[in-house]
């Protein structure tokens, strides 16, 4: 698939596949002319990406998963917004308190 319909499939964007790819995180194909081509386990990779970005890893830490990408990943790494700090910072908003 070319990068308009991974973006599409993905709620992403090109320009965030693009900094992926830069960054290491994506390995697209290139068509003669140029164009990215996208295998059958790039949504899976760019939605892992998103989601351990949004966890709270950096693109660095992301980095050290990349041969667990193209899978899906434990549910403990998905993104939950009950998790997110409420001030941006902090202990977490909802689950246990650790106390």
């Amino acid at each position: 698939m070319l990068i308009g319909e991974l973006a599409a499939r993905t709620g992403t964007t090109t320009r965030a596949l693009r900094y992926y790819e830069e960054q290491g995180l994506l390995e697209p194909d290139r068509t003669p002319s140029g164009y990215r081509v996208y295998g059958p386990h790039a949504a899976t990779r760019v939605r892992n990406v998103r989601d351990l970005l949004a966890s709270g890893f950096t693109v660095e830490n992301v980095k050290s998963f990349v041969r667990y990408l193209d899978t899906d990943l434990p549910e403990v790494f998905e993104y939950s917004p009950l998790w997110a700090p409420a001030d941006g910072g902090g202990a977490p908003t909802g689950g246990h308190s650790g106390v």
